[in-house]
């Protein structure tokens, strides 16, 4: 075993810090990952669905207009149909898409519900169905109430 005198063996880890640093920090720009820029105010401005509800029940079914940033429409909750779908709005997930295939869903019947959502969201089109046919779908259109009516077991 030999005997490194200390400041020697200082100045060797200092130096191997240095340059091991010096290496990690050196990568160049194209191989860092480009993250996607966020969305812009400029990007929202064109948001705007329409929403068909059928077989939900009085005083749910119908047409709907919503726009958002600034809310409009004759939605019967806009600011709550702004909000669910800026909460469910994540850069590079759809929040309108379908159940993954191959999904293990509980059997579950919501009820005779459909939902058809149509529009521009976040820069892109959305051409959305929605059913309440088993413990997936029910999952989905709850995660959009209020843009999609609630609908109570006992309805």
């Amino acid at each position: 075993m030999s005997v490194v005198p200390r400041g020697v063996l200082a100045s060797a880890l200092a130096a191997v810090s240095v340059s091991s640093l010096a290496a990690l920090t050196a990568v160049p720009a194209a191989a860092a990952p480009a993250a996607p820029p966020p969305v812009r105010p400029e990007d929202r401005a064109g948001d705007h669905l329409t929403v068909v509800v059928r077989h939900a029940g009085t005083g749910r079914d119908g047409t709907y207009e919503v726009s958002c940033h600034p809310g409009a429409g004759d939605h019967p909750d806009v600011a709550g149909a702004c909000r669910v779908l800026d909460a469910n709005t994540r850069w590079g997930q759809d929040a309108f898409a379908p159940v993954a295939p191959g999904s293990t869903c509980i059997m579950l019947y919501g009820g005779p519900a459909t939902a058809h959502v149509t529009g521009t969201w976040a820069g892109r089109p959305v051409d959305a169905r929605y059913d309440r046919g088993n413990g997936c779908e029910i999952a989905r259109w709850d995660r959009l109430v209020p843009l999609l009516p609630r609908i109570d077991s006992a309805s």
